[in-house]
């Protein structure tokens, strides 16, 4: 965090012509650590329209986190079956494919604000038809899967112009506190969200979880109504085969790219065992035990993001994704492993501290790397890889699990990431690499056949 406009302590000692004394310095010292390790919160001081994002994005997601507590719980309810569970997943990931690309190519060409809008409206409606659903004498397991796979389209329409817009509202020097804000946001949305659908599974009913996350959307539109954001440039072309194309060919021509999609695809794949939560639950206690275990990881991503302020002096993004991935698959077979419920909440606080490690040095290398022109299509390509893990990675975890058991199924999966990563960095060695102070890492070469950024 930036001194005021006075300067700290220190720097005006020296500018008087004398150093400081050895009581002052230790004086001193404790909040110089502070600050060494801190998020930088006067961004959204300073940032009026991004911190109006981040607020309305803040109570959208803590309620979308009941409807991904509530409706794996619901479907593990009426069926029994982890694998009914994982197929979720597949529901999930079919629209994803389809609408990812067309979102990253209607925010480089419409406005953004409007984008992100419209998606929280159709999500809204999503999340009324779940109530229905949830009030009928039989509810319907096939609701739920059209429900998961509608929610996923509309995320995947709103995520591309969502990531895409943050950047344009701060300076460049502040991605990397725009990356910990937005992982300590979500995060702490992901704890209190998953916290407060076990209980209200448990006390209150399962409709009405989903009646509360219908009604956060009011929220995120009121924020997002108030924005003031840039236009769309008047250049800008017009959503296309030909336009999606150009952003697939320009992420294929950077190796640093293609590492942080697939290291974290990877990762998730084998590694993200949330399809296995409610078996895991009902083990433990039920509801409530399922609310701790989709909280846990946003705990230790939060914890993460608060004492954030060491990545700005990490240059080797590309190692910290890669180890930080290392570092998730370790826990994730230590998770596997234990047999007590604290002991194995806590490897899952481990695990989000690793996955929100590489999440922050995965955003960075983004926002650096990707020219503004193709940041929407871009992000379209970017929610690919960190979507496509966890939803797939769901319903592998289930036929594992039906197949070997659980404990196998998590276990496995663990090792798996950790060997996966490894290979990954022998293969991608400009990933590897990748050094945000050189110039080659800061300002990409144009990719063959794309056009270069508007001045």
């Amino acid at each position: 965090m930036g001194a005021g406009p006075s300067g700290s302590p220190e720097r005006l000692a020296h500018a008087r012509g004398r150093s400081l004394g050895r009581r002052e310095r230790r004086a001193l010292a404790p909040a110089g650590a502070l600050r060494a390790v801190a998020f930088d919160a006067g961004l959204l001081r300073r940032r009026r329209d991004y911190r109006l994002l981040v607020a309305g994005q803040f109570v959208s997601l803590a309620g979308s986190e009941l409807t991904f507590v509530a409706v794996p719980f619901q479907t593990f309810q009426l069926t029994g079956s982890s694998l009914a569970v994982g197929l979720l997943g597949v529901a999930e990931f079919a629209p994803i494919l389809v609408l990812a690309l067309v979102g990253g190519a209607l925010a480089d060409a419409f406005d953004r604000r409007r984008l992100v809008a419209l998606a929280e409206g159709g999500a809204a409606i999503v999340a009324g038809l779940l109530v229905v659903n949830a009030l009928l004498p039989a509810p319907q397991l096939w609701a739920l899967y059209v429900g998961a796979a509608l929610l996923a389209a509309f995320t995947a329409l709103r995520r591309p112009p969502l990531d895409a817009l943050a950047p344009q509202l701060v300076e460049r020097d502040e991605l990397k506190a725009v990356a910990a804000i937005d992982f300590l946001a979500s995060n702490v949305g992901g704890i209190a969200g998953p916290a407060l659908a076990g209980v209200l599974i448990a006390f209150a009913g399962i409709e009405l979880t989903y009646v509360l996350d219908a009604a956060t959307f009011a929220v995120s539109l009121l924020a997002l109504r108030a924005m003031r954001t840039p236009p769309p440039p008047p250049d800008a072309p017009p959503p296309s085969w030909r336009s999606i194309v150009e952003g697939i060919r320009f992420a294929g021509s950077r190796q640093e790219l293609l590492g942080t999609y697939l290291v974290d695809m990877n990762a998730m794949f084998f590694g993200m065992p949330l399809a296995l939560f409610p078996a895991l639950a009902a083990r433990y206690g039920g509801a409530q035990v399922l609310g701790l275990m989709y909280a846990a990881p946003g705990v230790g991503a939060v914890v993460f993001g608060v004492a954030s302020g060491w990545t700005r002096r990490v240059h080797r993004h590309g190692r910290a994704v890669t180890l930080a991935a290392v570092g998730w698959g370790v826990a994730i077979v230590a998770f596997g492993l234990v047999d007590a419920l604290w002991l194995a909440l806590v490897c899952l606080v481990v695990a989000g501290g690793m996955d929100a490690v590489s999440g922050l040095f995965r955003h960075t290398m983004w926002n650096e790397i990707v020219p503004t022109h193709l940041r929407g299509r871009l992000a379209g390509i970017e929610m690919l890889s960190w979507s496509s893990g966890p939803t797939l990675g769901g319903a592998e975890a289930g036929a594992v699990a039906a197949l070997a058991g659980v404990r196998a199924s998590v276990v496995s999966g663990g090792v798996l990431c950790v060997a996966g990563s490894a290979v990954l960095a022998v293969l991608l060695p400009r990933f590897w690499a990748y050094d945000a102070r050189a110039p080659e890492g800061v300002v990409p070469p144009p990719a063959r056949g794309v056009t270069p950024a508007p001045p």
